[in-house]
């Protein structure tokens, strides 16, 4: 049986990964899934002002919100997983819970994007491949949006011409 890690951060491109995680298992795939959703810690200046147990509360709630639809729909296809939260850096999470879960491979969703929006910004996937040595199968979830297929990359070229120019 495969022992795979799905971080789910409620994010639209979840449901891609879940459907390639029902279509594996349809497959005939033994499967052990292993749902894992992070939450970003409080900042120290807002942290100091909201006792532990409040912030663990709400790290709580947000979590299983984030994690809502992705058991309902495993629920559904009766595919049994187990859920793991945790609070901190979402890639480092990630990659210390595949290690200790021993994980054969790790399933990530991510939005189509352009190459050079994904070297601007600072994205939770490119970060995990950087970190682990497991496996990662990265599912592509929705499309980009016209301002980051068009504007950024006008946005960027136009700097670039700006700062050529001096």
């Amino acid at each position: 049986m495969q022992k795979i890690l799905v971080p789910i951060a409620g994010s639209p491109n979840d449901e891609a990964v879940l459907r390639h995680v029902v279509r594996l298992v349809l497959q005939g795939n033994a499967l052990e899934v292993h749902l894992l959703n992070v939450q970003t810690p409080f900042r120290w200046h807002v942290a100091r002002f909201v006792p532990r147990h409040e912030r663990e509360g709400f790290y709580r709630e947000q979590s299983r919100d984030a994690l809502r639809p992705c058991r309902e729909r495993l629920d559904r296809a009766r595919i049994p997983y187990t859920v793991h939260t945790a609070v901190g850096d979402s890639a480092l999470c990630i990659t210390q819970a595949a290690h200790r879960l021993r994980c054969d491979r790790i399933l990530m969703g991510t939005a189509r994007k352009d190459s050079l929006v994904r070297l601007v910004e600072d994205c939770v996937v490119n970060r995990v491949l950087e970190l682990t040595t497991v496996p990662v199968e990265v599912i592509a979830g929705t499309a980009v949006s016209k301002w980051e297929r068009y504007g950024i990359p006008a946005a960027v070229g136009t700097l670039l011409a700006i700062a050529l120019a001096d």
